[in-house]
């Protein structure tokens, strides 16, 4: 037991920059890897199949981020308990959240599985408004039917990664993650390309490979040199730690259903409204026009989201700081942390802020061809705008999601919630609601950074009770 403790205890002891860099490398590594299974699957489809089978993949982008919250609720709450019970010394106790981990994955992910199969049909008509085209829609089916048949698999290998990083092996968790890409970067182009499967290739490649890394993730929990293990004994539902997992993880899974509601909500408005605005960059009512919005959308959203992934990278190489040491009662270290933390998570996004602004038409030619047809020019066009006015406040977003997932971390879930769901329902989804009728695509677009300047005011507000007490905490310990 003593050759593995030190990967845990260096938390408590080791300089706090020395760790971030650490942990939070390996995460930002393996977070935007991870991301990179949806670019490269709308680059690939998008030059092997067409501008429409990216519209198609942007319709199932809200029900994806629906499965993905409750493997995000699992993971993420279990990866948070970890880190609390291992800062504690309490081996025991980990071990048994791990396996509470494992069922929860394997029950949930049955039942999403078995619900998306018996009514995939009506629940694309539904995320789509019932406004697109019968090609997006077949191409949206396509592509879901075979991403649920790994479903499961899904679940389980993401959520265990999460416990690899979090009991001390944040550069194996990377190194999984990696593999999973680098598997999927190979086996897309074989399957569109060669083997002429089309957008049900990209799914395929997809699925096959997470399979191959959750076989790698398992492994690791089995083998005697880890520091926690998969036993037998931990296999068996425990109604706190169940509660515990799912209040902490609660704050991810109600961040993921909000951005499938706020995608739903996106994807309706495009459709609906993209092309009645006099700022729109594509005008016109009839055709395809919200067709060409929906997949700019798709475009601009893949590209936000990996520079949101590095940011949730460096959040994920905090956790096990923050929560090791808060456990620990090191209060000193847990601010210095989340300092650190804040000022690289705003670095990260100037640098995305940057590239958006200067070379967005480059960045949107990545994924469709212009020289194919005018829809695909006009969706460049769009997603040259669309990616320019989303990330307006972007340096500070880096902020905002750091302050979210230090509350997380420390156990706080109901803070982590509301500010977590305040950004999607009480101020974008509003603003989608009515600016789209005014504004059009533009009014989807502007919506976004407004939404976020809100709720960065409203994490400052939290962010500095929550340090002050942090600071109480410190001097009473001085003063014993």
């Amino acid at each position: 037991m003593s050759k593995r403790q030190p990967s845990t205890l260096s938390l408590g002891t080791d300089s706090v920059g020395s760790l971030l860099v650490r942990y939070a490398t390996p995460a930002i590594i393996a977070m935007a890897s991870s991301s990179l299974y949806h670019i490269i699957d709308s680059i690939f489809v998008g030059h092997g199949v067409g501008g429409a089978a990216i519209a198609g993949m942007a319709i199932t982008m809200p029900i994806m981020n629906i499965a993905s919250a409750f493997g995000a609720m699992v993971g993420v709450g279990a990866a948070a308990r970890m880190s609390i019970r291992l800062g504690e010394g309490n081996l025991h106790a980990a071990e048994k959240t791990l396996g509470n981990a494992i069922l929860l994955n394997l029950v949930i992910g049955a039942i999403i599985t078995l619900t998306m199969f018996t009514f995939l049909d009506e629940i694309l008509v539904l995320f789509s408004g019932g406004e697109a085209a019968p090609e997006t829609i077949a191409y949206a089916h396509d592509f879901m039917t075979i991403i649920m048949i790994g479903n499961i698999v899904q679940h389980m290998y993401l959520g265990l990664n999460e416990q690899i990083r979090a009991s001390g092996y944040p550069r194996k968790s990377m190194l999984i993650i990696m593999t999973a890409v680098g598997i999927n970067l190979i086996l897309n182009p074989l399957f569109i390309f060669k083997f002429g499967w089309g957008i049900r290739g990209s799914a395929a490649a997809t699925v096959m490979s997470q399979f191959i890394a959750f076989l790698i993730t398992a492994s690791h929990f089995c083998s005697k040199s880890s520091f926690v293990r998969l036993r037998r004994s931990a296999l068996h539902f425990d109604k706190k730690i169940v509660w515990a997992i799912i209040s902490i993880g609660l704050a991810p899974f109600l961040v993921n259903i909000c951005a499938s509601m706020v995608a739903a909500f996106v994807n309706t408005a495009l459709l609906r409204f993209g092309g009645s605005g006099s700022m729109d960059v594509v005008q016109g009512s009839n055709g395809n026009i919200g067709d060409i919005y929906v997949g700019a959308y798709g475009i601009a959203n893949r590209v936000v989201l990996l520079l949101i992934m590095v940011i949730q990278g460096l959040n994920q190489g905090m956790q096990p700081i923050v929560g090791y040491n808060y456990g620990a009662k090191k209060y000193d270290r847990v601010r210095r942390a989340l300092y650190t933390t804040i000022a690289c998570g705003v670095a990260i996004a100037s640098v995305g802020w940057v590239l958006g602004q200067t070379i967005p038409s480059t960045i949107a030619g990545m994924f469709v061809d212009g020289t194919n047809s005018k829809e695909e020019q006009l969706m460049i066009q769009a997603a040259t705008q669309a990616l320019r006015t989303i990330i307006i406040m972007m340096p500070l977003v880096g902020y905002q999601i750091v302050a979210a997932g230090f509350f997380q971390y420390i156990g706080h879930a109901k803070l982590a919630i509301f500010m977590s769901i305040t950004r999607q329902l009480l101020f974008l989804l509003p603003l989608l609601w009515t600016l789209p009728r005014v504004l059009g695509a533009f009014g989807v677009w502007i919506s976004m950074p407004i939404a976020d300047c809100a709720s960065i005011i409203l994490a400052t507000i939290f962010l500095i009770s929550e340090v002050r007490k942090l600071k109480s905490k410190s001097l009473a310990q001085s003063l014993r």
